[in-house]
């Protein structure tokens, strides 16, 4: 297995040579926060409006259907289809989560942003064995993430859920969630390989979709359900980012909901 497969996002280098429409950098001017947000949801509810073919056309248009662009798709390296153990992914709520919204977070430029490349200024360096050879991975953390998710921690039920392997994200998340905020971690074996990417099918989790949102950087994650979805733009090495910081008055208002899908399309008709 190549390193580079490890992390499933796509690298720092790579997002530099063909940068992103919307990708926030140090040269590029930030648009006010809740608009980018619930304009970039907007489209994916467009986006799953569109009519589908019937079945017998479907074949053949899988090969077409791949080559569709989509912004921050995760970059997938290994064409397995991984078969979901179980019934549902996460276990019983706690008692402490009783009643609260559940939210999947993110990991690779969500919350932090990993590289096999040396960074001067790392807040984490993991290593992680590749086939008998260790590797030094080399962690930023987003500017707020403590912040972030000490906040997150008290209105949710908090759960990672990213497409890379344990072997990195699970030392990765020891080392950032000191508080511990999430009370499950779903890695790559739990995702459901689609159309060429890992998908994070929240149906699978076992929690009431109405009471349930994902914030993720790619829209490919969540292409199954983009109405539960809160878009964040992908970090790599900004340190003026802001993103975390103005996500924590929406997701305020969004632990009262009842019903997420109202209050998500309350905040994007502002």
């Amino acid at each position: 297995m190549e390193s580079s497969s490890i992390i499933t996002q796509v690298q720092k280098d790579e997002a530099l040579a063909h940068p992103k429409p919307g990708l926030v950098t140090k040269s590029s001017p930030k648009k006010p926060r809740r608009r980018s947000i619930f304009k970039a949801l907007f489209c994916c509810f467009r986006a799953r409006n569109v009519q589908q073919p019937p079945a017998n056309e479907q074949a053949q248009q899988t090969e077409e259907n791949d080559s569709v662009a989509k912004s921050d798709l995760l970059q997938c390296l290994q064409y397995q289809f991984y078969q979901i153990p179980g019934t549902c992914l996460l276990p019983e709520v706690n008692k402490q989560d009783v009643g609260k919204i559940c939210v999947v977070i993110d990991l690779d430029e969500t919350l932090v942003h990993s590289s096999f490349k040396p960074i001067n200024n790392a807040d984490f360096i993991v290593p992680v064995e590749i086939e008998g050879t260790t590797h030094q991975v080399y962690v930023l953390k987003r500017p707020f993430v403590d912040e972030f998710l000490r906040r997150m921690g008290d209105l949710f039920e908090c759960v990672l859920f990213t497409a890379s392997l344990a072997k990195y994200a699970d030392p990765v998340t020891d080392l950032l969630d000191k508080w511990g905020v999430f009370r499950a971690r779903l890695f790559r074996e739990s995702c459901v390989f689609h159309q060429g990417c890992y998908v994070k099918d929240l149906s699978r989790l076992g929690r009431d979709l109405s009471k349930t949102i994902i914030l993720d950087n790619s829209p490919a994650s969540y292409i199954f359900h983009p109405e539960n979805a809160i878009p964040v733009l992908s970090w790599f090495d900004d340190m003026g980012d802001t993103e975390l910081l103005n996500l924590i008055p929406i997701f305020e208002e969004l632990s009262q909901a009842e019903d997420v899908y109202t209050t998500l399309g309350q905040l994007r008709s502002l």
